[in-house]
């Protein structure tokens, strides 16, 4: 199972205690798949539809919870175009749709039969904000591995469920924004700190503490990787420093000799040519007397100065 669908079974196995805060979630879940259909003799049927079996499983749940109804779940294979199966709640007394419409506040769209929240009075309070973003998701929203990456979202058919959503993640203090995918509106989030904030809102606890392993994992990963390159860059800094060192000891050794060097740089110059590897620090404590490691530098920098200039006169010469 993916990482988002072991979330989205969590949520369905959570049932908040409060009536109130279960309407909510009964409200997002119809907003993201339900429907009214009109039938023939003029009454009206409502319905959520989804691919997702913890999804029917919460809609029959809140709708025996929040408003006493016996409902069955409907299981159709799915088209040529989508494998699999599709899980039907449905409503089909009159009386009953009505009574869930009114307890929701949502209204519907003649045209389409999709269902919108147009009273904020579901999700005045906190909890009831929680429960409405928990329903959200299951409903129509995705968190992508955290192995590969960090990604949060939520489809909405249109550009006010959207905003709608994202005010109220927002009350959250959480950054949601908004893009425009075909003809969607997704609600998405990708900072990995702030996903777990959304996942400590709609209240997934163990996918939480899971999602903290990850991170701190990764983030132990790629701070070794860092040392590691850091140390490598520096040991590669190191040697090629020294290589050059010995070129230019040799050039000099070759034109004009130690004899020509002070007793300090000469002495510097032999230890590096018998110690090619060794550290500055090493280089110093081999010295009589000893000298610190900036000093092996100025000496070593001053060889180098040296066979610049040799370089240069030869040049001139030919």
């Amino acid at each position: 199972m993916s990482f988002s669908g072991k979330v989205k079974e969590e949520l369905a196995g959570q049932l908040s205690l409060a009536r109130h805060c279960q309407v909510a979630e009964l409200a997002a879940l119809l907003c993201g798949c339900g429907r009214v259909e009109k039938m023939s003799d003029g009454n009206r049927k409502l319905w959520i539809q989804t691919e997702n079996e913890a999804v029917a499983r919460k809609s029959f749940t809140l709708l025996r919870k929040t408003f006493n109804i016996e409902t069955a779940i409907v299981i159709r294979e799915g088209s040529h175009l989508k494998r699999g199966k599709v899980y039907l709640v449905e409503v089909t007394d009159p009386a009953r749709t009505e009574e869930v419409l009114q307890g929701t506040k949502l209204s519907v769209d003649n045209k389409t039969g999709l269902l919108e929240m147009d009273n904020s009075l579901v999700v005045q309070m906190n909890c009831c904000k929680r429960a409405f973003i928990r329903g959200t998701f299951l409903s129509s929203g995705s968190i992508s591995d955290p192995e590969k990456g960090y990604h949060f979202e939520i489809v909405c058919p249109d550009s006010r469920k959207a905003e709608q959503l994202q005010g109220i993640i927002r009350s959250f203090h959480v950054e949601a924004k908004i893009v425009v995918r075909k003809k969607s509106y997704v609600v998405y989030v990708k900072e990995g700190a702030q996903i777990v904030d959304m996942l400590a809102v709609m209240e997934a606890n163990v996918a939480l503490m899971d999602l903290e392993n990850i991170r701190i994992l990764k983030e132990m990963r790629n701070t070794v990787n860092r040392k590691v390159n850091c140390e490598a860059a520096n040991i590669n800094k190191t040697v090629n420093a020294a290589v050059r060192q010995v070129e230019d000891i040799q050039l000099i050794s070759r034109t004009i000799g130690f004899e020509s060097l002070s007793d300090g740089l000469a002495q510097i110059a032999r230890l590096r040519l018998q110690y090619p590897d060794a550290t500055l620090k090493e280089l110093g404590m081999m010295l009589n007397p000893q000298v610190g490691k900036s000093g092996v530098n100025h000496r070593l920098r001053k060889l180098s100065e040296i066979a610049d200039e040799l370089r240069e006169n030869k040049e001139e010469l030919l």
